[in-house]
């Protein structure tokens, strides 16, 4: 199954390290066609990418650098941005010259055989690994494998409302996502705020007569949201001069479950530019068919079906 994961976390494992260690070795995984991963080191003018293991050069032609290069669907930006980064390949032939041995490789075989074999067999509702390739003011998008992209809606990142997918992300980072959906042509949308947790699991966190740390998401006429955690946010009186995106201390003044409130009073705020924490994850693995945010006992529900 590691094959099937994002690019890069097939790199450094025993196996591959081995497999691209040595041409008897390179060899072998050439007539199993085991996917490898190897950086990539160049791209040339005619936009094929080039991996020189030492002992064999390595060559993906443009047109299976990746799905969509050929029939126009995918850009070669998505081939150019990959120079420098782990790339997943299977090794389609070996050529020999002298002393020369030139393997021709393909990427988009490998990312045919994930979409064929494992993303089709995925159904919405199911947690896989991912990892953030880039950001948009939208969302985030993912590699949820072998290099295949799906977007994260910035609306489905968290409950607390954020201005940029960029607070909570940095490109590179790997995280746990959801399948939410598919579109007509199997591309999947992911969403995230389900495996944060539940107002009750977050509020359980903090208790009434606490002062704790926060951030302004909104600054409204009729008060201040400040966020304790990607999943739960409190209201506090409007103050003068707190601005959004400010770091706080606030002293926690009520929670009341069936309200879904947690009342909030701003002791300080400032500015600081703090490094965004990694995703604390109530649910790591496994399948969901529904999730509800709200407590039970509150007349507002929250919820999803998958």
């Amino acid at each position: 199954m590691i094959s099937y994961l994002p690019e890069g976390f097939l790199i450094n494992t025993k196996e591959n390290i081995f497999a691209i260690s040595s041409y008897d070795s390179f060899y072998k995984a050439y007539l199993d066609k085991t996917p490898l991963e190897a950086r990539a080191n160049y791209c040339d003018r005619e936009h094929n990418l080039h991996i020189d293991l030492g002992f064999v050069h390595g060559i993906i032609p443009r047109e299976e650098c990746a799905l969509g290069i050929k029939e126009g669907t995918t850009k070669d930006i998505a081939i150019i941005a990959r120079v420098n980064k782990p790339v997943r390949f299977i090794i389609d032939d070996i050529k020999i010259s002298g002393d020369k041995k030139i393997a021709i490789l393909s990427r988009r075989r490998v990312q045919e055989i994930f979409q064929n074999e494992y993303l089709r067999a995925t159904s919405t509702g199911d947690i896989i690994d991912a990892r953030i390739t880039h950001l948009e003011s939208f969302g985030a998008f993912c590699d949820i494998g072998c290099g295949i992209n799906a977007l994260l809606p910035i609306d489905n990142i968290s409950v607390s409302r954020i201005p940029h997918p960029d607070v909570r992300f940095n490109v590179g980072d790997n995280i746990k996502v959801i399948i939410k959906s598919f579109d007509s042509e199997g591309r999947a949308t992911l969403t995230h705020k389900e495996l944060l947790g539940t107002w009750e699991e977050n509020a359980e966190k903090f208790h009434i007569g606490e002062t704790v740390s926060g951030i302004v998401r909104s600054v409204e006429s009729y008060g201040i949201f400040v966020e304790l955690t990607p999943n739960l946010a409190g209201l506090a009186e409007y103050t003068p001069s707190v601005f959004d995106g400010q770091q706080t201390s606030v002293y926690i003044k009520s929670i009341i479950p069936e309200k879904m409130k947690v009342k909030l009073i701003i002791v300080d705020s400032f500015d600081a530019d703090y490094p965004s924490k990694k995703p604390d994850y109530f649910i790591k693995e496994g399948h969901l068919d529904y999730f509800r945010y709200s407590p039970y006992s509150s007349e507002k529900i929250i919820e999803t079906f998958f």
